[in-house]
């Protein structure tokens, strides 16, 4: 299919040519569009408030348990029972094995069709995901709410997540991973505001006959969906060649890391520094999200009684002193949350003066040191100290993620580092099944072999400093991209007429600052995205409040 325009036609409301930016146009305006959709459809590390009350959505204050015998696809579509925690969290692992697949397939597409068109895209499948998840949970059939969530969310996922990658990187030649780093914050700040949102909506529309969930989700659907509108309709992409005044590009080093030619896509993933940064990626975050999702147990097993001041173990707890630990473990992982997003802003924005390769040098070798020490943390009952480090280990997991794009641009070039993006998130989908099971059955495995609880984590964080180990070596291995890879000017053209790029004519420049009239919409669209995120965080902040007392 030819996606070029007619000659001498107007282009239409959602082409990419109807986006490209004027002179003055202000490139502060683009960040907060961009935390407008991820801050949005990051609710989807949120989405564990969902199940406890879907889990009892017929009976309310209690499940409705199935028949022994019934099957596992029987439960799919019966409406006469409640469905078990363990079916629910599928919807979790479908949005992130969705949000990889859509990123990789879709990646090249979102570069010709442009921010504006994949955003909206993006706000349809999350949005109508919600309400077909609405429909599925008032007619209690769960295969319509993983299709709805799971599925047709995850593609809204994919697509949402790396629609501003390539525009921020283009608007901000000068600051790549402070651009990035402050989208992908919003993606690790959606849950923040997203599941105190929901759990507000389900107060309001729970009952003695209603858990309240499908109208919450209808609820957050209409909110998200003007959101999300909102953030696609304001972006705007720059002129081909565009440049902030007075910026001068660096001198460029036979032997640098950062490139100003550009890959394909469809050469960029067969190069070995594609398959070395997909490893890079993959270790970071597979030693990240198996820590994430067991901080809360981790805590509680491992310091038990000292947790309130006592040197009781875990299994000699009474149910009154489990209920005092269990809040303080929730603290805990509000606080870790807090450092995930913070970290996403902090390393992306140090990568700018460290170089991306080195702030990758900074995550393993910081990793491995702290996974080797935390055993000993525990042993000793230094709280403070596991605490700590265990902030710094989220922050890097964060960061790893918000540092990747620059760094995919700096090797292969601007031209289309969204979709060669995409494709490398796909080692995000297999970090997200890999990293959970690795934690998971170590840990069953030592406590079935007699080892202790306050014990039976040491050997996994043991394995995951020889993950982190192995990253440094793959990070180390990477080399800048050969010449043989990179596009002619030829190509290069072709490719940006694809991509409806356009460069100087008659009414445009290539270098310009923002318009002085400009500063009170700037105020404006951060104002309309910091305030949710800030009471995010407050009520993070409220949570963790009981750590420290």
């Amino acid at each position: 299919m030819n996606s070029s325009i007619t000659p001498g036609a107007k282009p239409g409301f959602l082409t990419k040519e109807r986006i490209i930016a004027r002179p003055g146009f202000n490139r502060w305006l683009v960040p907060p569009a961009a935390l407008a959709i991820h801050l949005c459809i990051g609710m989807a590390y949120g989405f564990s408030v969902f199940w406890l009350p879907l889990s009892q959505a017929l009976g309310v204050t209690a499940p409705v348990e199935c028949a022994v015998d019934m099957s596992y696809i029987a439960r799919l579509f019966s409406a006469e029972c409640d469905w078990p925690i363990s079916m629910l969290t599928w919807t979790y692992a479908l949005f992130f094995v969705f949000l990889g697949c859509s990123a990789a397939v879709l990646g090249g597409w979102l570069e010709h069709a442009g921010p504006r068109k994949a955003g909206l895209v993006s706000a349809l499948c999350w949005c109508g995901g919600l309400l077909i998840s609405a429909i599925g949970v008032k007619t209690h059939q769960l295969w319509l709410m993983w299709l709805g969530s799971g599925v047709i969310g995850g593609i809204g996922l994919g697509l949402g997540y790396i629609s501003p990658v390539s525009t921020l990187i283009k608007w901000f030649p000068d600051k790549r991973g402070m651009a990035t780093g402050m989208a992908i914050m919003g993606f690790g700040g959606g849950a923040m505001v997203g599941a105190p949102l929901a759990t507000a909506l389900m107060g309001h529309f729970g009952s003695a006959t209603e858990v309240g969930v499908w109208q919450s989700f209808i609820a957050m659907a209409a909110i998200y969906f003007v959101f999300m509108t909102a953030g696609a309709l304001t972006y705007r992409v720059p002129p081909t060649g565009w440049k902030p005044e007075g910026w001068t590009p660096p001198a460029k080093k036979s032997s640098a890391m950062v490139t100003d030619r550009h890959v394909h896509v469809s050469v960029a993933w067969k190069t070995p520094q594609f398959a070395l940064v997909w490893l890079v990626l993959c270790l970071n975050v597979s030693a990240g999200i198996g820590i994430l999702g067991m901080a809360s147990p981790l805590l509680q097993e491992v310091f038990a009684g000292k947790l309130l001041g006592n040197e009781l173990t875990f299994s000699q707890l009474n149910t009154a002193q489990l209920a005092q630990i269990a809040a303080i473990a929730a603290g805990f992982t509000g606080l870790l949350s807090l450092f995930n997003i913070g970290g996403r802003f902090f390393w992306a924005s140090f990568s700018d003066y460290i170089g991306r390769k080195n702030t990758y040098f900074a995550f393993f070798a910081l990793g491995v040191g702290l996974y080797s020490l935390v055993p000993n943390m525990g042993h000793i009952g230094n709280v403070a100290l596991f605490v700590a480090a265990f902030c710094i280990i989220l922050s890097m997991y964060g960061g790893g993620f918000a540092t990747v794009p620059a760094y995919l641009a700096d090797l292969f070039g601007t031209q289309m580092v969204g979709a060669i993006h995409g494709r490398l998130l796909t080692a995000w989908a297999a970090a997200g099944v890999f990293g959970p099971l690795l934690i998971t059955y170590l840990r069953e495995a030592q406590l079935k072999a007699g080892v202790e609880r306050a014990a039976a984590y040491d050997m996994t964080l043991y394995i995951l400093a020889g993950l982190l180990a192995l990253g440094f070596i793959c990070n180390m291995l990477v080399r800048p991209v050969a010449d043989k890879h990179f596009m002619t000017d030829a190509e290069l053209a072709a490719e940006r007429a694809l991509s409806h790029d356009k460069g100087a004519d008659g009414a445009r420049s290539l270098e310009w600052k923002a318009a002085p009239g400009s500063l009170p919409l700037v105020v404006l669209a951060w104002a309309v995205v910091v305030i949710p995120l800030a009471w995010g965080v407050w009520i993070t902040l409220q949570k963790t409040a009981v750590l420290f007392h």
